[in-house]
């Protein structure tokens, strides 16, 4: 194609039949075309830049810049479902790359590397599906069928559960929801199964998109380097790898820590006979991927579940999450995550109540990593030029 160009200026494929009377000055400018087309540059070299001190340049410039900023967030409004999930294979997929490029390392073939790393990824959803569906089935009927049991509990006023039903009027509350005309509909069950199906569609394409973002890493990050002028380039990439290298770490880190969390609350449930053992540890895993809050909100239905059994057993699951979040706050991630982040306690929490205000538990799960970057560009750009100033 680049010959055709060479030759005659105009592509065969294109505006055909080719009658140079008929165009006049396009002529003309085909024949220029075929000069300065070269193999080497067959688009040929690009042009002087245009005035941008002109008046003319400056309004056109503020009123596309006006009109673009507006068109933008019209589409990113329109588009915010996907693009959150497009975030989230993204942050995913920075997340296993350092597994894949450790791979690489000890002379892993880079898509068999990442071939090995979503087998993984697969594996441990399918096992973990396949236990806890029966634990979760088997559970939630004994839940429902000791409901009446525990209704007759709460109304036993000498109790400490029915003093706190005295006081919350929780027995009346739940059944009037249980017997209001319509509580379940066939619009409800639509519904419930609209959100499973959207949830199983939403977490396939989440895995499809991290195998491609982690497939195309390199050249990912080669790309946008290359949108950084080549002067600043060397510096971007040293804080760019850096972040990286972070959200790596984070992500590992805090998978294996939930890990950590599911497992010795399984336990603990297991060893005092406290019900829904399978269906609270698998809750509290979920749960302590959300930083600072997750466990604990994990931990109150936990220990509620304790209270139905006995005040003591209650007492001494709240000291267990206790004992856990302070060794977890001081030795899992210390240890595991290890200083990489280097954010203060302060801005933890700040980031995460923003990130979760903003996009609900994907922003808290972010947020850590966010302020890590944000931390690093105050630190190494914003805050020498302020002292420079």
């Amino acid at each position: 194609m680049a010959v055709v160009l060479a030759e005659q200026g105009h592509n065969d494929l294109v505006g055909q039949p080719h009658e140079q009377a008929a165009e006049g000055p396009v002529a003309e400018a085909e024949a220029v075309a075929a000069e300065i087309s070269t193999e080497q540059q067959p688009m040929g070299t690009p042009g002087r830049r245009f005035n941008r001190k002109s008046p003319f340049f400056i309004g056109m410039t503020a009123a596309a810049g006006v009109a673009v900023t507006y068109g933008v967030i019209s589409l990113l409004s329109l588009a915010a479902n996907v693009l959150i999930l497009i975030g989230l294979a993204l942050f995913l997929a920075i997340g296993l790359e350092p597994a894949v490029s450790f791979l690489v390392v000890h002379r892993w073939p880079r898509p068999l590397g990442v071939t090995a790393m979503l087998l993984l990824i697969i594996g441990v959803i399918g096992g973990f599906t396949a236990a806890a569906i029966p634990a979760l089935i088997t559970q939630g009927q004994q839940l429902i069928d000791n409901a009446p049991h525990y209704l007759q509990r709460a109304q036993d006023h000498s109790s400490f559960i029915g003093k706190l039903n005295d006081r919350l009027h929780l027995t009346q509350k739940l059944q009037s929801l249980i017997s209001s005309p319509g509580s379940i509909d066939f619009n409800g069950v639509l519904s419930a199964g609209a959100a499973v199906f959207s949830a199983i569609t939403d977490t396939a394409i989440v895995l499809i998109l991290t195998a491609y973002f982690l497939a195309d890493m390199p050249r990912i990050r080669a790309l946008i380097y290359r949108m950084v002028p080549h002067t600043r380039r060397p510096r971007v990439i040293l804080m760019g790898d850096d972040i990286l290298a972070k959200v790596g770490t984070y992500v590992l880190g805090n998978l294996l820590i939930s890990l950590i969390a599911g497992g010795l609350t399984f336990g603990w449930l297991m060893i005092f006979s406290i019900p829904y053992a399978a269906l609270l540890s698998i809750m509290v895993a979920l749960f302590d991927l959300v930083p600072v809050v997750g466990s604990s909100i994990a931990g109150i239905i936990v220990v509620a579940a304790a209270l139905t059994i006995s005040l003591p057993l209650c007492l001494a699951t709240i000291a267990f999450f206790v004992i856990y979040r302070a060794a977890e706050d001081y030795f899992l991630v210390p240890r595991i995550i290890g200083r990489a982040m280097k954010v203060p306690a302060l801005v933890t929490i700040v980031a995460v109540l923003i990130g979760g205000a903003l996009l609900g538990i994907i922003g808290a799960l972010v947020a850590i990593p966010a302020a890590a970057a944000l931390l690093l560009i105050t630190r190494e750009i914003l805050i020498p030029r302020l002292d420079e100033a």
